[in-house]
């Protein structure tokens, strides 16, 4: 592993644990070179996926996009970014093993308004109007209906269901 503060090529491991939810490895490094100490993360990738944009367009999957589409979406709210990484890792593991590897972008952003119901509703609406790209404020109503409508089944904890 390289340094991130002067490029040495060979860093040496002094501690490495599980993080909470067992999800990856954090390393604590130490270059020998400049003497400074760093954190890495090692997830397993069950296989390669591709987005497969709106229009057609592909690109490779990218956790950290989703994390920080979430991060906007709760920006002030009071989540904790592990919680945010724990749902993220959920979303990846689905999408790993649902046996495709090419993933239509608005499955992931159904995935991540799955999340975001269950973390905090604030946070759900500002993805979803967003995502659903409303147009007039009758459309942001009649998701706000619909948002009603879901809290009703779930008992008033949209997250339940």
């Amino acid at each position: 592993m390289r340094c991130p503060f002067c490029g040495h090529e060979e860093t040496q491991v002094k501690d490495s644990r599980p993080t909470e939810d067992s999800s990856s490895i954090r390393r604590r490094r130490y270059c020998p070179e400049c003497g400074e100490r760093f954190t890495t993360f090692e997830r397993v990738q069950l296989r390669e996926l591709t987005v497969v944009k709106t229009g057609g367009r592909k690109q490779p999957f990218d956790r950290d996009k989703i994390i920080r589409s979430m991060q906007v979406a709760l920006r002030k709210r009071p989540v904790d970014i592990e919680e945010i990484e724990m749902f993220a890792n959920g979303i990846v593991r689905a999408l790993e093993t649902s046996g495709e590897p090419e993933i239509a972008s608005s499955r992931i952003g159904e995935l991540v308004m799955k999340a975001l119901v269950a973390l905090d509703v604030v946070g759900y609406i500002r993805y979803a109007s967003v995502y659903k790209d409303f147009r007039e404020p009758e459309d942001f109503g009649e998701f706000l209906r619909e948002l009603e409508h879901l809290k009703a089944e779930t008992g008033d904890k949209p997250g339940a269901a």
